[in-house]
């Protein structure tokens, strides 16, 4: 985890992805009449503070590199919370939402956003097909918009609404989306060790994505956002 946020770090400043789930933070809170005393954004998310909340809060606490799972403030500490982009991959996602309304004051309103099941598609498939005979995990698992919306309502949220939004972008090639999740830190985040792709599976995976490119030699990838 702290490998990864670290990596989200370097590259969230030029992550398409995180600019869009900023771009739909920022959307959200909009309607939203009131405005607030203390707010907390949680990942990479923080780095767009000031597109978010602009002047919607008083007191703004930015914590790129904390874990949701073991938040280190009071109860009722802030009465906006944000967090994206990392609670998809945290070990404990229950435990890491009671910590999250344990730090919101009563009346307090939470905004998240993380990939979700279906995203990334494409790429599955493909590396699917180019392991061959020795299919490995290439992506930790992600959840569903129902599973997401009964967490929510189990973990005691007033008020909840979940609700998916989805991202689709045509890659020439497989690299480059790899590429721009890296940028976005994200990645596989299951433990143990990984074996690196090998050459044949490379020029599998090469052949593979050209086969599924449509007429303008583009793979559509889709990415699935749960808020």
């Amino acid at each position: 985890m702290a490998l990864r946020r670290r990596a989200m770090a370097r590259g969230v400043g030029r992550s398409f992805l995180m600019q869009h789930m900023a771009d739909e933070l920022a959307e959200r809170l909009s309607f939203v009449s009131r405005d607030f005393e203390a707010a907390l954004l949680i990942g990479p998310i923080a780095d767009f503070a000031e597109h978010i909340v602009r002047n919607r809060a008083l007191k703004i606490t930015s914590a790129s590199m904390i874990d949701e799972e073991a938040l280190p403030y009071p109860p009722a500490s802030f009465d906006l919370l944000l967090s994206a982009g990392t609670m998809d991959s945290v070990n404990d996602l229950p435990g890491a939402l009671v910590q999250i309304r344990r730090c919101l004051k009563p009346d307090g309103l939470f905004l998240g956003t993380m990939f979700g099941a279906g995203s990334l598609s494409s790429l599955k498939s493909a590396m699917l097909k180019a392991d061959a005979d020795r299919a490995t995990s290439h992506i930790h698992p992600q959840i569903d918009l129902r599973t997401a919306s009964d967490l929510v309502s189990r973990t005691g949220f007033a008020l909840p609404v979940c609700d998916l939004d989805s991202l689709n972008v045509r890659y020439s090639n497989w690299r480059t989306l790899v590429s721009d999740l890296r940028d976005a830190g994200v990645g596989n985040a299951l433990a143990g060790p990984r074996d690196s792709a090998s050459r044949g599976t490379i020029r599998r995976l090469d052949a593979i994505w050209q086969e599924m490119a449509n007429k303008e030699y583009r793979v559509t990838e889709t990415f699935n956002f749960l808020q």
